[in-house]
């Protein structure tokens, strides 16, 4: 599902213009990139959580040439879904892990 099939879904559901829900959906994920950029944790009920990890500077190596080197520390963003959201993915009774 892309942006515009997210705006689509919600236009049909909501009925206000296309143009309104598309800067609704834009407003709503510069908010979640702005608090995620501050280092603060997203919590959404019922889809999951959205935070930011420090990755220290690790030793790795150059696949190609099997050369040691020096991986530099960095952040990650992680997204851990809710058991709600699990569910309704798993829903036909199959777990996975």
């Amino acid at each position: 599902m892309t942006k515009a099939d997210l705006v689509e879904a919600t236009y049909e559901k909501v009925g206000s213009s296309k143009k309104d829900v598309a800067e609704v959906i834009d407003t709503v994920f510069e908010s979640i990139k702005e608090a995620l950029e501050e280092g603060d944790r997203v919590k959404i009920s019922g889809f999951g959580n959205f935070s930011i990890r420090h990755k220290r500077q690790r030793r790795g190596r150059n696949p190609q040439t099997g050369e040691e080197i020096m991986i530099g520390e960095r952040k990650v963003m992680t997204f851990k879904a809710s058991q709600i959201l699990k569910d309704i993915v798993n829903k036909d009774g199959e777990q996975t892990e």
